[in-house]
């Protein structure tokens, strides 16, 4: 059975996970109260809403909350961000995913209910910055308040050596999660693992640990 997700707000972040979700073969209902919006992204949705998000009216009348996760993706207008995720939970929906502007947006969001708040603004941020800072990272994920994951490209003092060789655990408090190796990923992989050419290293840690082992590497160099 097919995913039914509602996207309200189609600006910038909003229509990007309309054509995502498309792609990904997603039934996506669109909500926005600009018209013009929602015909921009008629082809790329099931249904296409041009209405109020915060008219509790409206959403009950074509049944939002029969839908598996909405994204209030609102990015101009704080007050209707929230009081379109209070309404959405008030309305029983099974999850409802927001974005946030400010950290405050944020922890306002999460006090009324929001299942997941989203920063892409900060995150995008954060990815950058890492990216600026260390070479040798090419992606950033935030997971938690203080845990992130990093894709690290191995280096030359980590080629031909195995997992356990390189004590990642005991000099960092970091583990290898998996490994991106050409066009396959390697799960959970063992101590005795060899590190190619050109692998990926997606390694999982604290941000104070990640960032150690980032300086660490960057002197190595």
């Amino acid at each position: 059975m097919k995913k039914e997700i509602a996207v309200i707000g189609l600006g910038r972040f909003g229509g990007s996970i309309v054509m995502e979700l498309h792609d990904m073969d997603v039934d996506v209902l669109v909500i926005d109260s600009d018209e013009n919006r929602v015909n921009e992204y008629q082809e790329f949705s099931t249904e296409g809403i041009i209405g109020d998000s915060t008219d509790e009216a409206m959403l009950k009348k074509i049944g939002i909350d029969n839908y598996d996760n909405v994204i209030v993706a609102i990015g101009d207008n704080i007050q209707a961000s929230i009081l379109t995720t209070l309404i959405l939970k008030d309305l029983g929906v099974k999850k409802v995913t927001s974005k946030a502007q400010t950290a405050h947006h944020g922890r306002v969001l999460e006090k009324i209910g929001a299942d997941s708040v989203i920063h892409p603004e900060r995150d995008m941020g954060r990815r950058v910055a890492h990216r600026l800072v260390s070479s040798s990272v090419v992606e950033y994920l935030e997971v938690s308040h203080n845990h992130s994951i990093i894709e690290f490209s191995a280096n030359q003092k980590f080629e031909n050596k195995q997992i356990s060789d390189l004590t990642l655990r005991e000099k960092f408090g970091i583990s290898i999660i998996a490994i991106k190796r050409d066009h396959d990923i390697i799960v959970s992989p063992d101590a005795n693992t060899t590190i190619l050419d050109g692998d990926i290293l997606i390694l999982i840690g604290t941000d104070e640990q990640l960032g150690l082992f980032e300086d660490k590497m960057d002197r190595l160099k």
